[in-house]
């Protein structure tokens, strides 16, 4: 017995060495990629040598040298993108070329089949063409230093540039300027959502039996009305009303790889400006923080070039030569998503007698078609048929649940304006980088297609907020205006070209001295000059105005105090209405009952003052209650399409809860006998609520914290699901906010952890042109895309708390503290 225990004793030291001999190898060879920051280095590319000075925050602040060209400042933004976040930019180069099967296999297979579909990097190498010489030079000198830096990998052996690349077989070939333009088509795609909407409100329109309810469970943004809409049906009378999903995979759209958000999780931001007249200090004041899904590494990269025109500094985007928000010493920009309607669904009608060819206003036409190959990984090739019509690519009934609202012998294509082979979206962003003033900039906006942003700018003295991209220009007679799916044979439903620049909604100079964005409505025109309809906020503007408008004067802190605010307006305004006939109105009860909880969630809500902190329990009560009792509401009526409004609308409650044009009528459950009251929901979904809080926190409401259940997600979108690696790559700490605060935290609104935070600011920047090198900024996780490095999540705990690094242009600032400074000179 003794002999088997030593031997025993030997097997399990030996696996235990074996297996601590395997960890050191795996982190000797991941730890090869590691950046080296401080050395000095000959590649081939640049005209004259470059000096990469990285502060203490890492952040690289490029420097050509003296009298040298802007385009070796552009190779060393390339350069320092490829050595911190080289993974994350072949991520989205084959995401965008539908590729990714190649390396994953057949889990991305749906992934690749709709990018192949819209056809994005075709478009982009052929937009190369129509780019400004200037966006040319710099593509082509990003390019070389992407490539540069892969030369050094290779020759250099480092580690293949990128631990995963350990992991995944995922050949590199050298970077080209259709790349950096196809990262900004896919990033278009991110941040676009009428698609969804357009779908949800055919579908709605389908299960609803009273066609005035619409405007209740999809309400339009406050303002003046609309003209009526006709029924979907009335559209499509074949259709099957009632129908369910028809997606083969419903899930697949939450894949962290694909590329179109789900609904409600499209592009969202922040974005104000103050003028000297409303500064403390009297120079202009700029605050800016766009909302994206959050990821490790995060979308932003932070950095600093110095150009011929000066310096600029501010948030980019890895794979994209430039700054998208940020600031020079002259101007500063910053970016909320527009909401602006560029895309539409068109039903399209396939001739009978010939499948090829489909209905058009002159006749049958046939489709535009050509056959594409996605390889595998492990599995045969699938060869797919991509067919387009005048209007845009084809999508398959079995994605988005389009089968439930396309009759038979239809298809559907999609028309946006990211769709174009001449989209000069990159020369603008370089335009506006080299602006000065608020006028130069605004120019430049005109030649961005997509995605649709508005621009909040500001230089020394004036303020301006210009809404660029694309408006597709559509006939007063649409049948649908754009808000669902329209017949693709009729002229009047068709596009006409893309409306004149000067249509797009512009703000300059305003009386009161401030103008700022929340995604909210900008503008009210009638159809077809609206803009839009659906709009990305209804309730953080509220709070916005109160803060500006509580202060005579503000400060670059008063703007950092704004942008961290966790007040929730919808609280505040939903809590009376829904709680009228509870508060302080129930029996004693006894310890333990159902009612004693109900009295202590209602009492601890009557003193809550709607902040979204995540060390106090209301927010968890706030949230589960009226999430709960959405769902009761909409349940009978909706049936299974219920789960589609995952995200509680506040306008919808405030429109029963106040009876408006009778939408009272869903508190009563049509199934049942009795006539149940707006009360009695009330009730019965504070109860759900408690419920579902006991069995996930336990039964002591006071010990309850929203941080808790509010937890940014940054997760690894290749390796967050891995076991035991996903501890390592995925960054997850306690937020406060919410759905509706301005330090908004977007909720996951499904699963196991309906309010996790899995959408936020993840950067956040206030210039103030008083003192410019005063301006601040940070990003949600860390530069650096190397989990190893101590540069992966430095910023995450910055970020939690609302701190900030500084945001200087002084070149000896960057020096005095930098973590290094890498200098490339040419290579012979």
């Amino acid at each position: 017995m003794a002999h088997l225990f030593r031997w025993l004793l030997r097997l399990t030291a030996s696996l235990i060495l074996l297996g601590l001999a395997a960890l050191l190898l795996a982190y000797y060879f991941a730890s090869q990629s590691l950046p080296d920051y401080t050395k000095t280095i000959a590649l081939p590319g640049p005209t004259a040598p470059v000096e990469i000075v990285r502060d203490n925050a890492n952040v690289p602040h490029i420097f050509p040298s003296l009298g040298a060209s802007d385009e070796d400042a552009f190779f060393g933004l390339g350069y320092a993108h490829a050595q911190d976040r080289l993974w994350q930019m072949a991520v989205m180069r084959r995401t965008a070329q539908g590729r990714l099967s190649e390396v994953f296999g057949r889990r991305t297979v749906d992934v690749d089949t709709f990018v192949r579909r819209l056809d994005l990097y075709r478009l982009s190498q052929q937009s190369v063409a129509v780019q400004t010489p200037e966006t040319l030079v710099a593509l082509r000198a990003y390019s070389a230093g992407v490539n540069a830096r892969l030369q050094e990998i290779n020759e250099e052996a480092l580690g293949r540039g990128a631990p995963e690349m350990f992991l995944f077989n995922m050949p590199l070939a050298p970077w080209q300027p259709a790349d950096s333009i196809a990262i900004m088509k896919l990033m278009a795609l991110k941040l676009s959502g009428h698609l969804h909407e357009e779908i949800l409100r055919a579908r709605t329109s389908l299960a609803l039996d009273d066609p005035e309810r619409l405007p209740d469970i999809l309400p339009d943004a406050p303002g003046s009305g609309i003209a009526a809409l006709p029924e979907y049906a009335a559209l499509f009378p074949n259709l099957q009303r009632f129908a369910g999903s028809t997606s083969i995979s419903p899930a697949d759209p939450l894949s962290p790889l694909f590329p179109l958000a789900p609904r409600g999780r499209g592009g969202a931001s922040n974005a104000w400006a103050a003028d000297p007249s409303r500064s403390a200090t009297g120079g202009t004041l700029l605050a800016n923080d766009p909302h994206l899904g959050l990821s490790a590494p995060g979308i932003w990269y932070l950095a600093r070039m110095e150009l011929a025109t000066g310096g600029v500094i501010g948030g980019t985007i890895p794979g994209v030569p430039a700054v998208i928000t940020g600031r020079s010493d002259r101007l500063g920009w910053g970016i909320t998503s527009s909401y602006m309607d560029d895309q539409d669904l068109f039903i399209e009608k396939i001739n009978p007698q010939n499948p090829e060819e489909y209905l058009s206003p002159e006749g049958y036409k046939p489709f535009t078609t050509r056959r594409s190959i996605i390889n595998i990984k492990d599995a045969p090739p699938i060869t797919l048929t991509l067919r387009w019509t005048a209007n845009g690519p084809v999508l398959p009934g079995t994605r988005f649940d389009l089968g439930t609202i396309t009759p038979p012998g239809h298809v559907v294509s999609l028309g946006w304006t990211a769709l174009s082979g001449e989209d000069t979206s990159v020369s603008a962003a370089i335009a506006l980088m080299r602006s000065g003033t608020v006028q130069e900039a605004i120019k430049a906006g005109e030649a961005y297609i997509a995605p649709s942003q508005n621009l909040v700018l500001a230089d020394q003295r004036t303020i301006a907020m210009k809404t660029v991209g694309a408006i597709p220009q559509r006939d007063a007679r649409h049948q649908s205006k754009g808000r669902m799916p329209s017949q693709g044979w009729r002229r009047e439903n068709l596009w006409q070209g893309r409306a004149p620049y000067a249509a797009n909604p512009e703000f300059v100079t305003p009386r009161g001295g401030i103008l700022g964005n929340t995604n909210n409505k900008v503008v009210e025109r009638p159809f077809p000059n609206h803009v839009s309809f659906d709009w990305g906020d209804t309730q953080r503007i509220h709070r916005w105005r109160k803060l500006m408008q509580t202060r005579e004067v503000h400060t670059r802190d008063s703007f950092i105090e704004a942008q961290l605010d966790t007040v929730s307006f919808s609280a505040r305004t939903l809590l009376p209405l829904i709680g009228a006939d509870l508060w302080f109105t129930g029996e004693a009860a006894p310890e333990g009952s159902r009612e004693r909880q109900r009295h202590s969630a209602l009492r601890l809500l009557s003193e809550w003052n709607g902040e979204m902190n995540e060390h106090l329990p209301e927010p968890l009560i706030y949230a589960a209650w009226v999430r709960a009792l959405q769902q009761r509401l909409i349940a009978d009526d909706l049936g299974t399409l219920a789960e589609e409004f995952k995200h509680v609308d506040p306008l919808f409650i405030e429109r029963v809860y106040r009876d408006i044009d009778g939408a009272s009528v869903w508190c009563d459950v049509r199934q049942s006998a009795p006539r149940e009251t707006c009360t009695d929901m009330a009730r019965l979904a504070l109860d759900d609520a408690l419920l579902w809080i006991e069995e996930r926190y336990g039964t002591a409401l006071e010990s309850l914290r929203w941080g808790d259940a509010h937890q940014a997600a940054h997760d690894h979108e290749t390796l967050g699901e891995v076991p035991l690696l996903r501890f390592f790559v995925n960054i997850r700490q306690t937020t406060s906010g919410g759905d509706n605060t301005l330090q908004r935290g977007r909720t996951s609104g499904e699963g196991p952890e309906p309010f996790q935070n899995v959408h936020a600011a993840g950067y956040r920047g206030v210039y103030d042109f008083a003192d410019p090198d005063s301006s601040v900024f940070v990003s949600a996780t860390g530069q650096s895309g190397h989990f190893l490095s101590r540069h992966y999540d430095d910023m995450a705990q910055l970020w939690r708390r609302g701190e900030y690094v500084p945001m200087s242009l002084d070149a000896d600032l960057a020096r005095a503290a930098a973590v290094g400074v890498t200098r490339i000179t040419p290579r012979n």
